[in-house]
């Protein structure tokens, strides 16, 4: 736990747990209040498809703004948006709105916040740590990120259930609504944490604003396959085999579980994922960590067929639990990678290009399983995908040999300047 020596390593993973707690509830709000007011899955893609759109427009300002400025303002600009777009989502669902048209306008601006927000978030952790303690300090934050998953979905579907009229019987709240608000509560408490960190970033890109600034961050990443590659992986695997959105299917239509039932299933990847990150705080990866990469990523696709195929309540919950567990050793090591990988100067580029695919992969792989579901079933969707992620798998392995044999988290194996730089200084040349 040598990350937590930091004071404030420690007040903003207790900043990231509140508002990824809210934030999860709140997803779990949407899902539900949109499927319930047009039963259609494709409806649930949209919601992701709301969410992407401002990652892809803004994806250049994003990572240049996280580099240009104080990293902890920019989130804190970000979060305060997103207060705002949680209020509205309260007085929509006070007002009982029937039209889902308003909802995907406020996710716009979610996704906003979230677009500038990302890169800004990853770049400032590795100011937080030593850079000795950087690959614990990812194992913990994903591990407290996937506790808030537990936590915030199935707290989402008690909220939604909720009786509030029985002990406020003059209010018009009930539902999404009390989700919402519960996730303004989480915001503040977020930003008055962010406020107090001690950590003054500044402005690490002091080059003036141009094309080739803005377009810095791609220029690396082609150039560095490991992360190319990395990057990549994801993108398809989860595009693929994701099947988050279809859910509120699986809890209604397929297991018969209802609103509780989709908390549980939402929780379920996160339970398997806080094993697997106790476990990797326990016994950290030292070595071959290209080769677990591709293992935990076989085994995501594995696991999504499984779940998928079964009928099973319990069965489809281990499924996910294991599922969980694969991608906590994939966020680990591309989440190691994508910083200590890239100079410090340009960590919020790069972060940003990561975004971009990480969000790709999630809010499009939600429209994409939202449109196959509606073109071949949930379930066969479902199946389809899990096998499309093996593929992909097996294919990048032999795509990118030097992400398969990457091997120590070091910034000094990672980044070829830097082990140059090193036998040039041992052999005085």
């Amino acid at each position: 736990m040598e990350a937590f020596a930091s004071r404030d390593f420690r007040l903003y993973q207790v900043a990231r747990c509140a508002v990824i707690l809210g934030a999860e509830a709140q997803a779990v709000a949407v899902a539900w209040q949109v499927y319930a007011m047009t039963h259609r899955a494709i409806d649930l893609g949209y919601t992701g498809l709301a969410l992407f759109l401002p990652m892809l427009l803004f994806l250049l300002p994003a990572g240049h703004v996280a580099d240009r400025f104080d990293r902890r303002h920019v989130i804190m600009v970000c979060y305060t948006l997103q207060l705002f777009c949680t209020g509205t989502l309260v007085m929509l669902a006070r007002n009982a709105t029937q039209n889902v048209l308003p909802i995907y306008a406020v996710l716009f601006f979610v996704g906003t916040g979230r677009a500038f927000s990302g890169p800004a978030s990853s770049a400032l952790v590795p100011h937080l740590v030593p850079e000795e303690h950087f690959v614990n300090a990812v194992t913990w934050g994903g591990a407290i990120f996937q506790l808030a998953n537990i936590t915030g979905p199935a707290l989402g579907g008690l909220l939604f259930t909720f009786p509030l009229a029985r002990f406020f019987p003059g209010t018009r709240l009930q539902g999404a609504g009390i989700v919402y608000v519960f996730m303004l509560c989480m915001l503040v408490c977020f930003l008055v944490l962010m406020a107090s960190l001690h950590v003054r970033p500044g402005r690490m890109e002091h080059r003036n604003l141009s094309i080739q600034v803005l377009l810095a961050g791609f220029e690396y990443v082609n150039k560095a396959k490991i992360l190319l590659g990395a990057f990549s992986l994801d993108l398809f695997v989860v595009l693929l085999g994701g099947a988050t959105a279809l859910m509120p299917i699986f809890a209604e239509d397929v297991l018969h579980q209802g609103p509780r039932g989709l908390g549980m299933l939402r929780a379920a990847p996160a339970v398997g994922a806080v094993f697997m990150s106790m476990a990797l705080a326990r016994f950290p990866m030292k070595r071959h960590a290209g080769r677990k990469l591709f293992i935990a990523v076989a085994v995501y696709g594995a696991a999504t067929v499984v779940f998928g195929l079964s009928r099973n309540v319990f069965l489809s919950l281990g499924a996910l639990a294991v599922l969980g567990s694969a991608d906590m050793v994939s966020v680990v090591i591309r989440g190691s990678v994508v910083q200590l990988a890239t100079p410090p100067a340009m960590r919020g580029r790069v972060s940003a290009v990561h975004a971009l695919f990480v969000n790709a992969s999630n809010e499009m792989g939600e429209f994409e399983s939202g449109l196959t579901a509606q073109w071949w079933g949930a379930v066969r969707a479902t199946v389809i995908g899990g096998v499309g992620a093996l593929a992909v798998a097996g294919s990048w392995s032999l795509l990118f040999p030097h992400l398969r044999k990457a091997d120590e988290l070091t910034a000094k194996s990672l980044r070829p300047d830097l082990a140059l730089a090193k036998k040039e200084e041992l052999t005085g040349s």
